[in-house]
């Protein structure tokens, strides 16, 4: 079947035969009054296509000219044989039918696909009614009603000669871009989809025809702007997140590797420079390695509690303040751990002044007698001390009750400074965690540095945790405004002492009475200036939780390790009397 669907023609047609095609178009069409070809009859094709059309006179084997060419039609009959008006000229063109059936009987499919260049523009000739014909209007042959195939709305448009055929119209220009969909790759725009599009095109046309017939050119889009071109940028970001995400999962998976399969970072060497690191009481070998770890002496724990196991010895560092090195391979450090001359540290006891902890430190680090004494007298102020702490012109010592009671890392090579910041810090560290200000006001203090001075009294007299709390209450009692006893006079032997630079319990009246020193609390009310020494974690403890029993006396009956308290004087010259018997004073 052809297009229009009248049945299977005669003959075939090719778009360059010479003898089809062109009648009819330069000037050849029959003209009103003219009489057609077949006898001004019309020629009606109830299921047959158009045959070829016939150029000039073939009846004797010559090309007419197109001026002289005239419009043949053929009629068929009912049973589809072609009727000729004139015998004669079938005569003539019987050779040529003949020949032009075998010539183009292999073309058969392009005649039905129709155009004359094959581009798909449909080849039919309309056939329209003569103008001179009486019948163009007359119903179909045979008694059907046949359709008007060219009049309506859905018709194909009639063939036009090569020379006269239009270019298809240029498309309306829209801001429209064409997505993946409308022949645009989804990622890129460059000038390889032209070439793209060129290859597919069918019959070999390519990116001229499609110029021609009024398609988008390189770099324009439809609208013949400039077509938006866009670079690899999305696919560098693909490319980066699925790489991100690779590496990512590659690198936890071999940490996880390393952390159950690998052996542990370490270092090399028996590691540099100096660091003390304290160990708790009961740490075990993962605790030990937490802390070398922080301090920057191993590199892993893992490193640490894997030597520590491999030593036969291991097991046997205890608690305590370790001189070690920077950078030290895990086994090197369990070795100097296990080494006594690692644990040569300074230790400050409880209640001990601050000149005998400088002393220890010069001895310590081989230094001259004073020198440390010197560092903390010129550069206490940069050793770290709290901003409340010496606030009182009379001060002896601003470190005074700022050496913490502990074991510290000292040996020759270190300075005395990096020795005093070490004990500054803790004892920083520990008032902080108490929040001295909140507990001064509820003691009706006036600040955190009497709390530290109550305690150093207590400490410095007191001999056992209950006497602390004890002792504690004797100051505060002897402080209030109320007191009678003593008129606010603390009268400690401890205060005297410390501004002699002395300990000795035997002490005449006179001698005492007679000096004005601010710390000399006979002849002095209150508190003295500042701590007289440094107080431990029981001391501290009590003068923040001191008994309420009343007491405001005490005496050491037996000179030393013996206290007793009491609430009236009398009670307290009883105690007198009994200190008196036992010294033989």
């Amino acid at each position: 079947m052809t297009e229009y669907g009248r049945g299977p023609g005669s003959e075939p047609w090719h778009p360059e035969d010479p003898l089809f095609g062109d009648v009819g178009w330069e000037g050849q069409q029959a003209q009103p009054g003219q009489q057609s070809s077949y006898g001004g009859q019309p020629q009606h094709y109830p299921e047959q296509p158009q045959q070829p059309q016939q150029y000039g006179d073939w009846g004797h084997g010559q090309q007419a000219d197109y001026g002289q060419a005239q419009q043949q039609y053929q009629v068929y009959d009912e049973q589809g044989n072609p009727q000729y008006p004139d015998q004669q000229q079938w005569a003539d063109q019987q050779q040529y039918a003949d020949q032009s059936h075998q010539q183009y009987a292999g073309q058969q499919q392009q005649y039905q696909q129709g155009g004359w260049d094959g581009t798909g523009v449909p080849g039919q000739v309309p056939y329209v009614a003569d103008p001179v014909d009486p019948y163009g209007q007359q119903a179909a042959a045979y008694g059907e009603q046949q359709p008007d195939f060219y009049g309506t709305p859905e018709a194909y448009p009639p063939p036009e000669p090569p020379g006269k055929r239009r270019t298809e119209p240029e498309p309306e220009k829209t801001d429209w871009d064409p997505g993946p969909d409308q022949g645009e790759h989804a990622f890129f725009a460059g000038g390889g989809d032209d070439d793209d599009e060129a290859d597919d095109e069918p019959d070999g046309r390519g990116r001229g025809d499609r110029r021609g017939k009024g398609g988008k050119g390189k770099g324009k889009d439809k609208g013949g702007k400039e077509r938006k071109r866009r670079n690899g940028c999305a696919c560098l970001v693909v490319v980066m997140v699925f790489g991100g995400g690779l590496a990512g999962v590659g690198y936890f998976g071999w940490q996880f590797y390393q952390n159950r399969f690998g052996t542990a970072p370490d270092y090399a060497g028996d590691g540099t420079g100096s660091v003390s690191v304290t160990i708790p009481k009961g740490a075990g070998g993962y605790t030990i390695g937490q802390e070398l770890k922080k301090q920057g002496v191993v590199k892993s724990v893992d490193a640490f509690v894997a030597a520590q196991s491999q030593n036969p010895d291991g097991k046997k560092i205890q608690a305590g303040v370790f001189l070690l090195k920077k950078e030290m391979s895990a086994a090197s450090a369990v070795k100097l751990m296990l080494d006594p001359t690692s644990q040569d540290n300074l230790i400050v006891a409880p209640g001990q002044r601050n000149a005998t902890v400088y002393a220890a430190i010069d001895k310590k680090l081989g230094l001259s007698d004073g020198t440390t004494k010197g560092v903390a007298k010129k550069d206490y102020k940069s050793l770290g001390l709290p901003s409340w702490a010496n606030n009182n012109k009379d001060i002896k010592d601003p470190l005074e009750g700022f050496l913490y009671p502990g074991t510290y890392g000292a040996a020759k090579g270190m300075k005395p400074e990096t020795v005093l910041k070490q004990m500054v810090a803790q004892a920083s560290d520990k008032y902080g965690a108490i929040d001295l200000e909140a507990k001064a006001d509820a003691l009706n203090l006036d600040d955190p540095l009497q709390v530290i001075t109550v305690a150093s009294l207590v400490q410095a007299e007191g001999k056992t945790h209950d006497d602390f709390r004890k002792m504690a209450e004797v100051v505060y009692n002897r402080l209030k405004t109320t007191n009678t006893e003593t008129n606010r006079y603390l009268q400690f032997d401890s205060t005297f002492n410390y501004l002699k630079g002395q300990s000795n319990i035997h002490i005449s009246e006179s001698e005492i009475n007679s000096n004005k020193d601010p710390y000399n609390t006979y002849t002095q009310k209150g508190l003295p200036p500042g701590p007289i020494d440094n107080p431990g974690d029981e001391a501290l403890a009590a003068a923040l939780n001191p008994t309420r029993d009343g007491w405001i006396y005490f005496v050491a009956t037996d000179g030393e390790n013996k206290t007793e308290f009491a609430k009236t004087y009398a009670e307290f010259q009883a105690l007198k009397e009994k200190f008196n018997d036992s010294s033989g004073n």
